[in-house]
């Protein structure tokens, strides 16, 4: 489950077929010791947060696409929080990923294909600042 601290909102808002991008990465400086050749020191320097992906069944009226193209369209992007929960069979959360400060980076739409019985898929790429684990 995807809810944004954003409204208005539409029931089908909070529903994601795939959630990907909660990844971090400490980047790291390299310095190198006069005299010793065998080894480089590698020192921390700042957490990186790769951007996050939402993939889900386009469908009319989303308060978040309205946010995305306020942003995009206008150029006027107003950051929100974003909770994921990963859902156990009895629809409770059994983790939680509070993402700080997003905003819309890219809006995708699926191919369209008449050919195919198939929904089409919007893909919304969105970066944020950093996110917080919370277990339930």
């Amino acid at each position: 489950m995807v809810t944004f601290e954003l409204f208005p909102q539409n029931l089908r808002d909070f529903q994601f077929q795939e959630v990907s991008g909660l990844s971090v990465e400490v980047e790291t400086e390299s310095i190198k010791e006069g005299g010793n050749n065998r080894f480089v020191h590698e020192l921390p320097i700042r957490s990186k947060y790769e951007n996050l992906t939402l993939k889900r069944g386009m469908f009319i009226g989303s308060g978040i696409i309205n946010w995305c193209k306020n942003g995009i369209e206008n150029f006027d992007f107003k950051p929100v929080n974003v909770m994921i929960s990963l859902l156990n069979e009895n629809h409770m959360p059994l983790y939680n990923w509070h993402v700080i400060n997003a905003i819309p980076k890219r809006w995708q739409i699926g191919a369209f294909n008449a050919e195919e019985n198939s929904i089409v898929i919007e893909t919304l790429e969105l970066s944020y600042q950093y996110f917080d684990v919370l277990y339930t």
